[in-house]
């Protein structure tokens, strides 16, 4: 079926795809008042959380643009609806991109290409689905007994579950990071620009401090605009 594309952009999608993005913007207004309340019991003035909330905002626009980019050219290949749903859930352009491409391959055809029809768009669909079901399941079924885990670790010891804190965030960074070091070409010098970007930000934000919550966002900007570039 030469033209599914009328079918992955049928507005029955638009309405199957509308309630599962209701419930992520929903849980973002839920956990964004759970964060300002929670923010008594960490000394924070509502003025510093606001700021704070503010830092968390403009460094996703970095991230952002990435998932922007991929998301226009899988809305070519499996419409808009289910691109829209797809990273509004899991938000990883990446991952999804590569579930749809490997549930193309699984029916012996390309991702995109002239033989990719309802068929294939549908596997690509099923398996950027359940792709994502393990992270859900995982997600209800043990993030409440995360927290017990780390106290036993840290024995209640506030220290030290900061510094596992901060090393299990360095240790996620590093893995993400890594992949694009190894891979090399413009990834590698998008990666390596925007970390010398970040060093040189944050001096430059000991004289300007207001720039210092910029930081995050302006590197990640100049670090895509030089993996461009490059390649």
């Amino acid at each position: 079926m030469s033209d599914y594309l009328q079918v992955a952009n049928d507005p029955m999608l638009w309405l199957m795809a509308a309630p599962g993005i209701g419930i992520v913007a929903l849980q973002a207004v839920l956990f964004s008042k759970k964060a300002f309340n929670a923010g008594q019991y960490a000394d924070l003035s509502r003025s510093e959380a606001w700021k704070a909330f503010k830092v968390g905002a403009i460094s996703a626009i970095g991230p952002a643009l990435a998932v922007f980019i991929v998301m226009l050219g899988m809305m070519s290949v499996v419409g808009a609806p289910i691109t829209w749903m797809r990273l509004a859930m899991i938000g990883s352009a990446p991952t999804e991109l590569t579930g749809a491409t490997m549930g193309a391959q699984a029916m012996g055809v390309e991702f995109g290409g002239p033989n990719y029809g309802i068929t294939e768009f549908s596997a690509s669909v099923w398996t950027m689905a359940l792709n994502g079901v393990g992270w859900l399941l995982f997600t209800g079924l043990f993030a409440h007994r995360l927290t017990g885990i780390r106290d036993r670790i840290s024995k209640g010891d506030d220290r030290l579950t900061v510094e596992i804190g901060g090393a299990a965030m360095l240790g996620a960074f590093a893995y993400l990071v890594g992949g694009h070091l190894i891979a090399g070409g413009g990834r590698l010098i998008a990666a390596v620009i925007s970390g010398l970007a970040m060093i040189a930000l944050v001096y430059i934000s000991k004289r300007m401090p207001k720039l210092l919550e910029y930081n995050l966002g302006i590197a990640m900007i100049i670090g895509m605009i030089a993996g461009v570039l490059f390649t």
